[in-house]
């Protein structure tokens, strides 16, 4: 899976936006195209995501329940709510995803909404505004985003069959800082990431990244990128003929000892026994 992901700087933000406090936030914008070692893992985030549709076909997974999707369909989901997408083969899917804070759909019990055609030609230009202001960011750009969220929800409210609502709730400052981090480690989990690295992503002291991380989530951050790591890992050893040695260079373990050592506190057994017994 070939992702993009710009997470809008919270130090950059307007210190005069204080009377805006309590409206929808933008908190990143992802831009993900299919390839061939997309893997599917239900996850949940502490901020609404709105997934635009912009090539290709898969589906959606939320909770128990499965749904087709194509080009120009929107899906919202709420904070919590376990959701993940597969691509069709054949038409490899692209979506930009906005995550939004303050935010909820006002839906059924699923917590989500599906909204065929919601990527009119107003949205898609702003979404490729957007695409283009992440991917090379220059100064203003984190308003400029900003204020295309706010079109965007504006001509999503004008449907008569989807609406937003203030979410009930809003994530403090360290929940804010620490699941920008999760997602960061959810989207770069193969790159050779350090905890000052994090720390700086989040514009806060490792230190103090360490502990509400692991207050947040009870495991450290590093403990955390292992864990995606190992998480990837059993689907390659189940399901490719890479090598341990491959899997481990993949993975951005810096050595196969480390990775064997790795899997085995994790897992109570050898990659290698791992694959043998699901092969």
């Amino acid at each position: 899976m070939s992702t993009h992901q710009y997470i809008l700087a919270e130090a950059d933000r307007a210190p005069d936006r204080g009377a805006e406090r309590g409206r929808p936030r933008l908190r990143y914008v992802t831009y993900t195209h299919y390839s061939q070692e997309w893997t599917s893992q239900l996850h949940s985030h502490t901020c609404t995501e709105l997934f635009f549709i912009t090539g290709g076909k898969g589906d959606f997974l939320i909770r128990e329940e499965r749904f087709p999707v194509g080009v120009h369909d929107m899906v919202s989901v709420n904070p919590g709510v376990p959701h993940t997408e597969t691509s069709q083969n054949g038409s490899p899917m692209e979506y930009v995803v906005l995550g939004v804070e303050g935010l909820e759909t006002v839906s059924g019990a699923g917590g989500y909404a599906l909204l065929n055609q919601a990527v009119e030609d107003a949205v898609a230009g702003c979404l490729r505004i957007l695409t283009q202001e992440s991917r090379e960011p220059r100064a203003g750009c984190d308003e400029i985003c900003q204020r295309l969220l706010e079109v965007i929800l504006l001509r999503l409210s004008r449907r008569g069959d989807f609406a937003l609502s203030d979410s009930p709730t809003a994530a403090s400052g360290s929940s804010r800082e620490c699941s920008l981090v999760r997602r960061y480690i959810d989207n770069h989990f193969k790159e050779n990431l350090t905890l000052d690295q994090l720390a700086g992503l989040a514009h806060v002291n490792k230190y103090y990244l360490s502990h509400t991380f692991r207050r947040e989530f009870n495991i450290s951050p590093i403990s955390y990128l292992i864990s995606r790591r190992i998480q990837e890992s059993r689907f390659l050893l189940a399901e490719t003929d890479h090598s341990l040695s491959q899997i481990a260079q993949i993975l951005g373990f810096s050595s196969l000892s480390y990775f064997s050592q790795s899997f085995r506190r994790a897992e109570g057994i050898s990659p290698l026994e791992y694959r043998k017994q699901h092969r």
